[in-house]
């Protein structure tokens, strides 16, 4: 089989690898890898197409020869994601490189791509490039549907992950499948790990990944690849992308200061660090620091940057976003800029939508591509479906038990904190709405999503029964302020009338030293964890329910079983905590006792409504979407 793009050789009944091939195979992908072939195989028969692979050499065996040696394969998909935590690096976050390094990180991935084979064709990915501080996620999405709509093969690669490392890499609009994952990665994987030296060593995790989606879009020839950047911008591993045809800043804020700087300024000018040449670059309105330092790089490069207002309800002809949230207009009207600046830059504009130039509207496509794209994690809406409601019930008085929904935004900075409380008081002061089930019998995540539920005109016979109880289920990094999200997230949800009846706060079951795949167990009785950080948010979150300090807080004490049910329904005035009573608020010692809790409350309480907002971490969002396809 020759090197590049595999042909019609596939086409058998019966075949494996056997254990003879050329030396100039083995740096590159060892052939006893039979599950990785099985998967090349169903995937040829579907017609997709993979370059820059490695050559093998084919034969037909018998069947019973091919089971025996694929039950020993090394290359199962836990295997890659051990390989992967293999390359996360334990050193703490900060803005000062290794200056004992020969090469800087950007040299280093520039080594990485000239030994993947993939410099050149990079260039035929047509990039989109996006950074920011909140938004860029949801833009980077709301881009990738619009030009699929509009009859583009797509790549999208974005970060992070929520449940499986294969969420960030999509083709056509669909998670990469396990198949397609394992051919690329142990490709890609063997390609590097025959090259490491002293001088270069194997990428860290989000290096290697940003090389792993460059080279499926490459072999897979997608006509347009959507980049979410990681972090910051000028030093970010996507950076060594060098010829995109546009690029976009979404709105800035304070994140990640202890890399990109303390002031708006210096972030501005980390996030500008993407813009190239003459290349075309869109923006929000942003605070005028940040406008500043933007304007003033674009001149330096010029660059032609254009300040983009968010999308209005009217050039939206009736359609609704798909993401939820009145945030989304502003990622919504950046994603339609960059699409518009792309598809001119190509010109495919006036040939695909000349009908349409004379007015402001937007094109069919583009409405199609605003109304269906999907994220999750961010403004996210399940049903927890173990109650017993099937997909079309919604709940009736003579249901035997409660309802408990998750309002699930994964918002970490004061901005995104922000736009998750105006939209999660939005949404639950509306009178009834039945979001879709998530992960229901017979369905998976892409077809059971629900961006912003489904409203429902109410049984006012069954409202007045209602008793509705709004949770916060919490936790961050310990690099946050809390001092800080948490007060903006109970006065704007206070103003607003929704506030929470209580808090929870939990440790979150995602460690930041493992890639764990989405099938991976979720141990229940977890292994006891210092729990000082959750006894710490749970102080600041008192302090700002009780408006004063409170020092009665036992941060050494140990939650050993779930408070009784009557903590829910518990009146803030109860609360004492001068007497040491915290009944605003408790620490859960995990996360599936925190959810076990919630669900034994809604099912033994027919006239309970739980409406639970799970803040302050992606990596919380997705362990709770991890629990919830259980």
């Amino acid at each position: 089989m020759r090197r590049g793009i595999f042909g019609d050789l596939l086409h058998v009944n019966r075949l494996t690898w056997e254990n003879r091939y050329s030396s100039c195979c083995l740096s590159a992908f060892d052939v006893t890898g039979l599950k990785a072939f099985r998967s090349l195989e169903k995937i040829q028969r579907k017609g997709l197409q993979y370059a820059n692979m490695s050559s093998q050499i084919v034969t037909t065996v018998n069947s019973s020869s091919m089971q025996e040696q694929e039950s020993h394969s090394p290359y199962t998909y836990e295997a890659a994601m051990e390989a992967l935590s293999s390359l996360i690096t334990r050193k703490k976050r900060d803005r000062n490189l290794n200056t004992d390094a020969k090469y800087t990180k950007l040299e280093r991935m520039s080594m990485y791509i000239q030994i993947l084979g993939i410099k050149e064709q990079i260039a035929d990915l047509n990039i989109i490039h996006v950074a920011g501080t909140k938004g860029k996620g949801s833009t980077c999405t709301f881009c990738e549907a619009i030009l699929r709509e509009s009859g583009f093969r797509t790549g999208l690669f974005t970060s992070p992950h929520l449940i499986d490392v294969k969420e960030r890499f999509r083709l056509n609009g669909l998670e990469i499948s396990e198949e397609q994952f394992l051919l690329y990665f142990w490709g890609t994987w063997n390609q590097l790990k025959d090259k490491v030296t002293e001088d270069l060593p194997m990428p860290p995790l989000f290096q290697f990944l940003t090389l792993l989606g460059l080279k499926i879009f490459v072999s897979e020839k997608v006509d347009v690849a959507i980049i979410e950047v990681g972090i910051g911008g000028k030093n970010d591993s996507t950076n060594v992308i060098q010829d995109p045809v546009v690029c976009g800043i979404a709105s800035l804020g304070f994140d990640h200061m202890e890399i990109l700087g303390d002031t708006l300024g210096k972030i501005a000018l980390q996030k500008a660090g993407i813009f190239k040449p003459k290349v075309p670059a869109f923006t929000v309105p942003q605070l005028p620091e940040a406008m500043a330092v933007l304007k003033q790089r674009a001149h330096e490069l010029e660059v032609p940057l254009q300040v983009v207002t968010q999308l209005t309800y009217e050039r939206l002809n009736g359609v609704k976003l798909s993401l939820s949230g009145d945030h989304q207009l502003v990622n919504a009207g950046l994603a339609v800029s960059l699409c518009k600046s792309w598809l001119n830059t190509k010109g495919e504009w006036e040939k695909l939508f000349k009908r349409d130039i004379a007015d402001d509207s937007l094109p069919e496509a583009f409405l199609r591509g605003l109304s269906t794209a999907h994220l999750s994690g961010r403004a996210q809406i399940v049903h927890d479906v173990s109650l017993g409601l099937n997909n079309n019930q919604i709940k009736t008085d003579e249901s035997c038990h409660g309802e408990l929904i998750f309002y699930l935004d994964g918002a970490h900075s004061p901005e995104s904190m922000d736009a998750c409380a105006k939209w999660f008081s939005n949404v639950v002061n509306e009178k009834v709405h039945r979001p879709v089930p998530l992960f229901s019998k017979g369905r998976n995540i892409n077809e059971s999503y629900s961006g912003n539920g489904y409203i429902q005109q109410p049984n006012e016979k069954e409202e007045s029964k209602t008793i509705s109880k709004r949770i916060l289920l919490f936790n961050c990094m310990d690099v946050r302020e809390p001092e800080i999200i948490l007060p903006r997230l109970v006065d704007i949800c206070s103003s607003s009338g929704s506030s929470f009846s209580k808090a929870i706060f939990v440790p979150s079951i995602s460690t930041y030293s493992k890639v764990t795949s989405g099938n991976s167990d979720i141990p229940i009785n977890t292994p006891s964890k210092d729990l000082a950080w959750q006894f710490n948010l749970q102080r600041v979150w008192e302090r700002i329910i009780h408006r004063k300090d409170i020092g009665g807080i036992n941060k050494n004490s140990k939650m050993e079983v779930m408070p009784p049910t009557e903590f829910l329904y518990d009146d803030i005035s109860h609360c004492n905590p001068e007497n040491g009573k915290f009944s605003c608020s408790a620490v859960f010692p995990s996360l599936p006792m925190a959810v076990s809790f919630l669900r034994k409350s809604a099912r033994d309480n027919p006239s309970l409504r739980l409406q639970v907002l799970v803040t302050g971490s992606l990596h919380l969002v997705g362990d709770v979407l991890k629990l919830l396809r259980r």
